[in-house]
């Protein structure tokens, strides 16, 4: 019997692994970080999620170009180079350090000789550098591809929410800061900007923005579950009616919840996308955005028979 597209991953049952394979795509990330031109709200860091995991964009250093893959259904460590090399590990229980150092020399084995800040961001429990981080390492499989599948489903759905609007948006893309799966709506108007937010912050939330993903919970928050804000959140935004009846507001981080585990009963891909729309459409409503000039019509969004 083939695996279910929407599994459960309860937070207690892998926490240890998701804290592991957070500091793993950290490597990839920075990695691409290093090597891509800045776009405005980061959009280049992003990882995407592909057939087998996530991997980073085509990379191009020192003449050649090349990418990196987590493939989390093989549970493999791939770096694949545009003149046919490739260099291959696996994936297994293994500290982050060691991880680290086996990107670099598989890179090194292909003649792609990098460095990267090992520090690790948006990480508030245990910030030990990557390349000396022993703590981390461990590795369930079952897990991971659970996580993986949830993703992949995830990320389908997110594609079809995005082909709705018209206006600037950026590509559903998975964050290794925040380790989360997202697709953000911007109105083209600039946000205030907190002088007190970081390096990433400040740009990220230099415009408005209606952003929806996956986020599959932390020690705060111990259950994954899809998420929705609006920034900056407009007067009202969190009384809107959100739909379906499972939505919450939660007003420390901000956003609107729905449980991911509400979502898994019957027709997950018809209440990602209620949540998804529903919060699009109060934020947008309350904050003024031109809807008309922002959004394709539902019908249309699809693809043709």
């Amino acid at each position: 019997m083939p695996p279910t597209a929407w599994p459960s991953l309860p937070l207690d049952a892998w926490l240890p692994t998701r804290d592991t394979l957070h500091r793993y795509t950290q490597v990839l990330g920075k990695i691409q970080l290093a090597l891509t031109p800045r776009v405005n709200q980061f959009w280049n860091v992003a990882l995407r999620v592909t057939a087998r995991g996530l991997t980073t964009s085509a990379l191009r250093h020192a003449g050649k170009a090349f990418d990196i893959e987590l493939d989390l259904v093989e549970h493999r460590l791939v770096a694949r180079t545009e003149d046919g090399g490739s260099e291959v590990r696996a994936l297994r229980p293994l500290a982050v350090a060691a991880v680290h150092r086996e990107v670099l020399a598989m890179l090194g084995a292909l003649g792609i000789r990098i460095a990267i800040w090992d520090r690790p961001v948006e990480i508030a429990t245990d910030p030990i550098p990557l390349s000396k981080d022993l703590v981390h390492a461990a590795y369930d499989r079952d897990h991971v591809a659970r996580f993986f599948r949830i993703l992949a489903g995830a990320s389908a759905v997110l594609e079809r929410f995005r082909a709705r609007f018209t206006g600037t948006c950026s590509g559903v893309g998975f964050s290794w800061g925040t380790f989360d799966l997202s697709v953000a709506r911007y109105a083209g108007r600039r946000a205030p900007v907190s002088p007190s937010g970081g390096t990433i912050d400040r740009p990220a939330g230099s415009r408005e923005i209606s952003e929806v993903g996956f986020w599959p919970g932390d020690r705060v928050h111990p259950a994954p579950a899809f998420f929705a804000l609006h920034h900056p959140a407009p007067e009202g935004y969190p009384r809107a009616a959100i739909r379906p009846a499972e939505a919450q507001w939660l007003g420390a981080s901000r956003c609107f919840l729905l449980p991911y585990e509400a979502c898994r009963d019957r027709d997950p891909d018809a209440k990602i996308l209620e949540f998804c729309q529903s919060a699009y459409e109060a934020g947008a409503e309350l904050a003024g955005w031109n809807r008309a000039e922002l959004e394709r019509p539902t019908e249309a969004a699809g693809h043709a028979a």
